[in-house]
């Protein structure tokens, strides 16, 4: 039989795939003599299982709960519903990662109508006990029960509203009394049955509650956000309460070992007197700063300060804390990794360095590639005029501009229109997470710095400003007033996250600026990544800025987005047209020294580097009007009668459109197949590279060309090429009195290609796999197609881990590159290797990339830090250079 419960004291840190993250922690923090209110945690086997067995307790489970239960009640002093001095206990989720806020917590069950008046009598405090008591029902309700919990704050605000408070604290014993009967009403009008008093019945019911949350949908949302397993499942930890809400004597909060918005080395965090954990996280008061516990108890402010240094030290990392007081004593409920933003997550890993806390390759691991694309988004200008209306807490940094909404499913209706929305809330709820991932950023009127807002807002990179009390929501009228001034739905408004600002209107931006501490991060990632990391430009500003962010060359330039300006699109028009060699050539000698000047500033700007530059490969009706709206011009036309010679000229048009014309396009007359039908245009554009070679090393410049062949099948192709490319070489060379190195190789995108590789290294000095082509002809998506229609429905059955297009398919695609890259190098050993389709910027493609042993991975340029990062970590990973401090 498994062995589905495990006391804290039998657990460990690194049992969290069995224990979750939470139950490990609690363990370890057990184990390190910490204050932690004893406990037992089911593992994630059990909630594997109870799905496994169709959503039922596994055999066995049942009997170890109570077996393990009989311990806590040992270990406490306490029996779950004695009568006398009953134990209770709260029931939490636990998953393997972390995901603040997407599951469910039960807080003081155990609670009945006999054991709530032994809790009264005991403390000597019946408020306590009733507010103990009314937060169990509504809690217990919500999870388990499922009747929506604003039914429950209804109740709740009227009573507040009858006897004149504004806060729940301020209820006294008999309003409690009134409130609680009132929900016990509605659970049963909802249910057809009374709120259950049994606690072992309660228990039970949590437990399986728990288990079930696991497929909430916010739960989900979360996952697929975060590319976490749906196969995990979640553990569940029952541990003895301790009560923050005992009086004034007594409290709860949460902190971060450092500050989780910029990554200061300083206790962060918030804290409420007489309240328990849900409060501080929900929004619903406003809490004090942590470091006003010094003054209000500067004992257990020691303390606290003591276990969080004693934590982040045992860990190495920087720790999120949860934390009651009871009558005077300090308890650790939970502690974790804090999620942190990428200022921060840079910062942190770098200081730890500095303080000989980790070394650098445990540095490069600390911060999520992907969290880097946070640094490089612009902030707003600091010289800008701006009308700020409000100041709440900066929560998360950044900016952002959009349109007021005020509930998730606007937010993510509207954002699906290309609208960037701004949600507005007073405070959110797990159950907003669909609007938080759709909006540009998040204010709130309510709540702190570690309220649900404030934590899930800086997971994802995106601004916040929260506990903005000036501003007065009115839902039912969707609008908020500050100052005498109204905004409505739909109006635009800013926020800084890093300020606490919020701002009338769109706010103009500046570029980033990057810290000193990031400069080194990259620098140590670049110490031990194998993989080079190259960029996809297209123009000398776009290499410029790659080369700033830390190419190391460029691994596609491509030529046909050059043929679309103004300047030179009725000379690209021509050449497609022309009815005769002359009438194209007499085009091509118009292109010829736009192109070059087009390589001419490429290569300048990535001077000593490689540029790796792919002839052109659309097809060739791409760059003329579209058949749809020429067919109706034509047709007014010849309706009208006028213009006859204009309407020559677009029947004309038409008629090669029509020759033109593909039934699909991405297999049809495109890439080098162009090339072989009119070798012209890509003689055309060799010359203008090499001019462009020859021009720059007569200027002293050291330039590496390359020159690419896309959409290859056989290695008579790239004969077909490599002799024209050879023979401009030595015309050029002799016209200009010079010479360079060049390399000419193709681009894998097609299977064919992959199965022939050895062939195609006869002739081919470099592979660059086009990962984006080479997944749709592996696969037989149409990209369009299938991310538009069925592709979502594939990844929802999880016929699909994840979207193909997105990362790197590795059992069909990966196969293919890995046979290409082992047949090449049979051939050619000193064959060059690397990747320029999107999935050369994605971390997990990157680490596949490394595994395979490409020499290079090219992205676009903002997502050149993430892969010089995931590069790094791909090496670390795999046992390379952890000796390295």
């Amino acid at each position: 039989m498994s062995n589905y419960v495990y006391m804290f004291t039998e657990g460990r840190a690194d049992m969290r795939s069995l224990l979750g993250g939470k139950g490990a922690n609690l363990a370890e923090m057990t184990n390190l003599g910490l204050p932690v209110p004893c406990g037992m945690t089911i593992t994630t086997e059990a909630c594997r299982d109870y799905y496994r067995v169709g959503g039922s307790f596994p055999d066995g489970l049942r009997e170890e709960i109570l077996e393990k239960l009989k311990l806590v009640e040992s270990k406490s002093g306490k029996k779950l519903g004695d009568p006398g001095d009953p134990l209770l206990v709260s029931v939490r989720s636990g998953a393997v990662f972390s995901m603040p806020g997407m599951m469910d917590t039960i807080l003081n069950l155990g609670l009945n109508e006999t054991t709530v008046q032994s809790v009264a009598k005991n403390t000597n405090n019946l408020r306590f006990a009733y507010d103990s008591y009314r937060r169990f029902i509504q809690m217990f309700s919500d999870v388990v029960l499922e009747i929506p919990k604003h039914e429950f704050e209804y109740i709740l605000s009227k009573e507040k509203e009858t006897v004149g408070v504004v806060y729940d604290q301020e209820l006294s014993a008999q309003s409690l009394r009134n409130v609680i009967d009132k929900y016990k009403e509605l659970v049963e009008n909802q249910t057809g049955r009374s709120f259950p008093e049994d606690p072992l019945d309660q228990l039970f019911m949590a437990v399986e509650a728990v288990f079930r949350s696991w497929n909430n949908q916010r739960a989900i949302i979360y996952r697929n956000l975060n590319k976490i397993s749906h196969d995990l499942g979640t553990a569940v930890n029952v541990q003895s309460m301790v009560f923050g809400n005992m009086g004034n004597d007594s409290g709860t909060g949460v902190a971060f070992s450092r500050n989780p918005s910029t990554g200061e080395n300083i206790l962060y965090g918030e804290y409420l007197m007489n309240a328990q954990g849900e409060d501080v996280v929900a929004g619903i008061r406003t809490p004090q700063p942590i470091a006003q516990l010094q003054q209000d108890m500067p004992e257990i402010y020691g303390q606290f300060v003591n276990i969080v240094q004693t934590l982040e030290n045992h860990y190495k990392n920087m720790q999120d804390i949860e934390f009651t007081i009871e009558r005077g004593k300090l308890y650790m409920l939970q502690c974790r990794n804090g999620k942190r933003t990428a200022q921060a997550a840079v910062k942190v890993a770098h200081d730890m360095v500095q303080e000989n806390l980790i070394g650098k390759t445990e540095a490069l691991l600390m911060v999520e590639p992907e969290q880097l694309d946070q640094l490089l988004h612009r902030q707003i200008d600091s010289s800008a005029k701006l009308t700020v209306i409000a100041k709440g807490l900066p929560a998360s940094p950044g900016a952002a501009s959009g349109q007021v909404v005020f509930d998730a499913d606007k937010a993510e209706k509207i954002a699906k229109l290309g609208i960037n929305v701004l949600m507005v809330r007073m405070e959110t709820t797990p159950d907003d997470i669909h609007g938080i991932i759709a909006a540009e950023g998040v204010l709130t009127s309510r709540g702190g710095m570690t309220s649900h807002a404030a934590v899930v807002a800086r997971g994802m990179g995106k601004p916040c400003v929260c506990g903005c009390e000036s501003i007065k929501i009115d839902y039912a009228k969707q609008e908020f007033t500050v100052g005498g001034l109204t905004i409505k739905a739909g109006d635009v408004i800013s926020i800084d996250g890093a300020t606490g600002r919020v701002i009338s209107g769109q706010v103009p931006m500046k570029d980033p600026e990057l810290s000193t501490e990031y400069t080194t991060l990259l620098g140590w990632a670049d110490e031990v990544k194998k993989l080079s990391v190259r960029a996809n430009a297209d123009t000398p500003e776009d290499a410029a800025k790659a080369r700033a962010f830390g190419a190391t060359g460029i691994g596609l330039t491509r030529t046909e987005h050059m043929f679309m300006g103004a300047d030179r699109l009725p000379f690209v028009q021509q050449m497609i047209l022309a009815e005769s060699l002359e009438e194209r050539q007499d085009a091509l000698s118009h292109l010829l020294p736009i192109q070059e000047n087009d390589f001419y500033g490429i290569l300048q700007a990535m001077e000593g580097l490689p540029v790796c530059i792919r002839l052109l490969d659309p097809p060739l009706h791409e760059f003329l009007p579209s058949l749809e709206e020429l067919l109706v011009e034509t047709t007014k036309l010849r309706t009208s009668g006028k213009n006859a010679q204009l309407l020559t000229e677009k029947d004309s048009l038409l008629r090669k459109i029509r020759q033109l014309h593909e039934f699909n396009p991405m297999l049809g007359h495109r890439g080098c197949r162009l090339g072989i039908t009119f070798p012209e245009i890509y003689e055309m554009q060799i010359r203008a590279i090499f001019n462009a070679a020859a021009r720059l090393t007569k200027e002293g410049y050291t330039v590496l060309p390359e020159v690419e062949i896309p959409l290859t099948i056989d290695k008579a192709e790239l004969i077909f090429f490599n002799d024209r490319i050879k023979t401009i070489a030595q015309e050029v060379f002799a016209a200009y009195g010079t010479s360079f190195h060049y390399s000419c190789g193709t681009m894998i995108e097609i299977p064919r290609a992959a199965l022939l590789a050895d062939e195609l290294a006869e002739v081919s000095e470099f592979f660059s796999f086009g990962t984006n082509d080479l997944t749709q002809t592996c696969m037989g998506f149409s990209r369009d197609d299938a991310e538009g229609k069925f592709l979502p429905y594939y990844l929802e059955q999880k016929i699909l881990k994840e979207n193909p297009f997105i990362a790197l398919d590795r059992k069909g695609v990966g196969q293919l590159m890995k046979l290409a890259v082992e047949k090449g190098r049979q051939t050619r050993p000193d064959l060059i290797t690397g990747i320029c389709g999107e999935h050369g910027g994605e971390p997990s493609s990157i680490v596949f990339c490394h595994q395979l042993g490409l020499d290079f991975v090219s992205c676009s340029p903002y997502r050149v830090p993430i892969a010089r990062l995931a590069a790094a970590q791909a090496a670390v990973s795999q046992g390379e250079n952890l000796g390295t401090r």
